[in-house]
């Protein structure tokens, strides 16, 4: 039997552990930059599904749930993109939870109609 999870908390867990790798990245002006957005995509994951979880509509719904899938996508490129050597292992796991949320959200949205 598969685990539960609670999405909610998954994508809040999600936002706060990209915290705490880009608290331990070198701090260059790419990487600076870098961070700063995927801080923000990462976050967005999870503010937009309590949204969706908020909804009104199905088609509200959807429509949160895309951008969730979306700034999934977004995360999982600035993570890519951070050059962080001392910390890579941390970098992988979370680009590896970047593409299950991708995946994630992407049956979410193929399951509700779209």
């Amino acid at each position: 039997m598969s685990p539960t999870y609670d999405l909610e908390e998954r994508t809040f867990e999600f936002a706060r552990d990209v915290r705490a790798f880009v608290r331990k990245v070198v701090k260059d002006i790419p990487n600076i930059e870098d961070c700063k957005q995927v801080v923000r995509s990462s976050g967005s994951v999870a503010a937009n599904y309590i949204e969706a979880n908020e909804a009104l509509s199905k088609k509200d719904f959807l429509m949160r749930a895309k951008i969730c899938r979306k700034e999934a996508k977004e995360s999982r490129l600035w993570l890519k993109l951070i050059l962080a050597e001392q910390t890579e292992s941390e970098r992988s796991r979370l680009e590896k939870e970047a593409n299950e949320l991708t995946h994630i959200f992407g049956a979410i949205i193929t399951k509700s109609g779209e």
